[in-house]
């Protein structure tokens, strides 16, 4: 895949007069495990995924209840699952009946997940098309698949032996 994301970080003050309001980052989150492949991890429930969760939530006041879309890791379909739960938004062992009929994750549900499609429909860019799409949505840019009022957003990706997430607000 060929492709590109360009992310600028500055100061709010500097982006104020830009064409489109800046995206904060509200909290981040990140993990990286010792063992050299992701399938040699003791619990392969809950991998990085669930080490970068606990530390994004951890340097921020709003909860999973507060996020408008979710944009996750989907290079291998059993990570978004890890991600959903690890990120909160179900218990964990309960994401594929969180996702099964879905509604929770549909455009119209309660966390709209991959609006761009994700990786499997959008391209592999690994998280930079999430932080793009998340970006977007806040901007309220998504056209067709644009989440109504979404105010706050995750981007996430990886998840195996390393795994990153962002919490993105309007600013």
């Amino acid at each position: 895949i060929d492709g590109s994301t360009v992310v600028i970080v500055s100061r709010a003050d500097a982006a104020a007069d830009l064409r489109r309001p800046p995206v904060k980052i509200e909290a981040i989150g990140s993990a990286l495990h010792n063992r050299d492949s992701w399938d040699q991890r003791a619990d392969l429930t809950t991998m990085a995924s669930a080490d970068a969760a606990a530390m994004l939530w951890s340097r921020t006041d709003l909860q999973p209840h507060d996020v408008d879309t979710i944009q996750l890791y989907d290079g291998f379909s059993f990570i978004t699952l890890a991600w959903i739960e690890a990120l909160g938004f179900c218990a964990r062992g309960e994401g594929g009946s969180f996702i099964e009929d879905g509604s929770m994750i549909s455009l119209g549900g309660r966390f709209p997940l991959n609006t761009s499609g994700g990786q499997l429909s959008a391209g592999r860019l690994h998280g930079f098309g999430y932080l793009h799409e998340a970006c977007t949505q806040l901007w309220g840019d998504g056209g067709d698949r644009q989440v109504d009022d979404a105010e706050v957003a995750i981007a996430a990706a990886g998840g195996g032996p390393l795994g990153g997430c962002l919490l993105l607000t309007k600013s």
